[in-house]
């Protein structure tokens, strides 16, 4: 049985109410994945805004596997300390992996942040030889169009971490690097020019989708 966990920042732990791109990926992967799966992870719950901490469990369709390791406001400086540990306790086959835009909005640069994605892999394949990671560029955002400073960092670091990817990547233990979601909008795929409403949902979760049939002829192709 193959074991996904996704990993992520707030657009992937998702919000009181929403449905989030790991539900829309769920729902494709049982349509299409030849053989049984498993989602696992540490957490389940989405962030409350009123009380600003991870702790609802309001999704809007509940009847799905929650599991995750995603944090609002946490990036690839966080989740590389981390990930060796719950690979080894989930027994982790496979990584979907969307961080990043926190990493350069508050903590890291875009070099310091690439040096943070290779540690998270290193640290990943303590855990698992044979993990698998398919990785999401940092994906088109408000500060990204209104900062011209911060959108060439953004630009930075997909330039450094699509050079991560290829570089890391080896036969035991495949990388993928998932293209930026198509046609992603960030009037009319977000509720606030960051995270995804329902349509940015299903085009994040058909950029992952795209990548694991493409690469490895997981599932099949986005709806």
């Amino acid at each position: 049985m193959l074991r996904f966990m996704f990993v992520g920042d707030s657009q992937t732990i998702g919000s009181a109410g929403d449905h989030t791109w790991r539900f829309r990926l769920w729902e494709h992967l049982r349509e299409t994945l030849d053989g049984p799966f498993k989602i696992v992870g540490p957490r389940e719950a989405l962030y409350d805004m009123a009380c600003a901490e991870p702790s609802s469990y309001e999704y809007a369709d509940p009847e799905f596997p929650r599991a995750h390791l995603a944090g609002w406001g946490e990036g690839w400086t966080h989740m590389a300390p981390v990930i060796r540990e719950e690979i080894r306790v989930r027994r982790a086959d496979v990584l979907l992996v969307a961080l990043g835009l926190i990493d350069l909005g508050f903590y890291t640069d875009a070099r310091q942040t690439a040096e943070n994605v290779r540690r998270f892999v290193t640290e990943a394949r303590a855990a698992n030889p044979r993990i698998r990671m398919v990785v999401l560029p940092v994906i088109p955002n408000v500060r990204a169009r209104d900062d011209a400073d911060f959108a060439a960092e953004v630009a930075l670091f997909n330039e450094l971490l699509a050079k991560t990817v290829a570089d890391l990547d080896e036969p035991r233990s495949p990388l993928l690097l998932a293209s930026p979601p198509s046609q992603y909008d960030i009037d009319h795929d977000t509720y606030d020019g960051t995270h995804p409403n329902g349509a940015g949902e299903r085009k994040v979760a058909a950029a992952f989708a795209s990548a694991l049939y493409q690469g490895w002829d997981m599932g099949g192709p986005p709806a």
